[in-house]
Parts: structure tokens; sequence; C-alpha cells
């Protein structure tokens, strides 16, 4: 995923999955074969409770160049929203953004945190709603064609992240959106459906890994 000289920039929430992939990255860094330079975007979408301003600090203490973006998405969506759940419209908008930095500062790979609960989740609401064999890709160009995006940690499992964002110590940023709290969403019901069926059956996503395999890359990369 990682190649010699790319210009990576990474998107961080705040949450223990991207600050985790953020820490594995900075010590990746300090050995790999091949050279890459690192930078952070943090898109502070201005819901109410939500503040991961605290998080520049951090960046500078590492030494790590930093931008940092505020849009009002939750106003934006109530105002512009059509037949799309706030999540996916939030997610869609921020994309735009992280797109537009990396062509303004010259950065050719944008790193996203998600992981294989992530992927399971999207498989199960891709089949179950949209009757579409799809989930979240690995590694593929944006539709123009002059960004990478890329999952490092997809073979990862959540409880791996929550597991060393705690030994670490960092400094998560607890997610407070109400539009997530007042209506509990699809992915969130995927979640539990999954946690019942793993406890019945443990090889569950090693089954699902495997079978999501061929839709993880998406068209030719050079």
């Amino acid at each position: 995923m990682i190649r010699d000289h790319d210009r990576i920039l990474l998107g961080v929430s705040g949450g223990k999955d991207s600050l985790s992939l953020l820490e594995v990255l900075r010590h990746l860094r300090s050995y790999a074969p091949v050279r890459f330079e690192l930078a952070v975007l943090t898109i502070d979408p201005e819901v109410p409770g939500f503040d991961p301003a605290p998080l520049t600090a951090w960046y500078e203490q590492r030494g790590l160049p930093w931008h940092y973006e505020r849009q009002p998405i939750m106003e934006q969506a109530r105002e512009h929203m059509d037949g799309d759940s706030f999540c996916a419209y939030c997610a869609r908008m921020k994309r735009g953004i992280m797109y537009r930095l990396c062509r303004a500062h010259g950065y050719n790979v944008l790193a996203l945190g998600q992981h294989l609960d992530d992927l399971a989740e999207s498989l199960m609401m891709s089949m179950f709603h949209g009757g579409q064999l799809r989930t979240m890709k690995a590694h593929y160009r944006n539709d123009a064609g002059d960004v990478r995006i890329i999952r490092p940690l997809v073979y990862c499992r959540e409880r791996q992240m929550r597991d060393f964002a705690s030994s670490a110590g960092l400094p998560v940023v607890p997610d407070s959106c109400p539009a997530c709290f007042q209506m509990p969403t699809r992915r969130e019901h995927m979640k539990a459906l999954l946690a019942r069926e793993e406890a019945e059956h443990p090889p569950l996503f090693a089954n699902l890994l495997r079978a999501m395999r061929p839709l993880l890359r998406e068209g030719p990369l050079d």
C-alpha cells in the first residue's frame, strides 16, 4: 500500500482507530525500507459537544505536519440532505474536504482508519439494504485518478484498536454526535448482529475476510 516517496495524508477523527493508525504509521516510518512523508488532517464538523481541537497540540509534540478544517456539516445536512442518512452525508462531505487538501498540498495518498469490523458491517449493509456484494476497498484510486486511498487496518479487529489505544494512552476524543445517539444507525444494528453470530461461531470474521478478499481492491493500480 505504501510506496517509496509517498506523501500520505491521514484522516484523524480523534477516535481510537485513526489515532492507532497514526501511531502505527509513525512507528513504521522509523524503520521501513520505503521512505514516506506523513501528515494529519482533522475535520471538525461543528457538532455540539465534539471538540477535536486539543489534538493539534498532540500532533505538534510529535513533529507532525497537521491540517485542521472546520465545516458546519450538520447544519448543511439539514438544508441539503435528500434521501440519505446523516452519517453517509457527513462521510461524503469529509471525503470532499480530504481530496481538496490532498490536491492543495501535494499528498498523493489518503490513509483511512477503518478496520475489519467496519468492512464486515459495510458488506452486510450492502447485501441487506442494497442488494449488492460490496464493501469498503482496501486500496484503490479515486474517480479522478489523482489520489490513492489506503486502509492499512483492514486485517485488524476493532477490539485490537481499542486495546492498543488504551494501553498506549492515546488522547481519544469521545464521539458525541447527536445524530448517531438519537437514532441508532444501521451500522450499529449490523455490529450487534455480527457480535451475536461471532459468539456462536468464533471463525466468523476469518470467514468473512476470506469472502471479502476479491472486493478489497477496485480497478488497476500502477
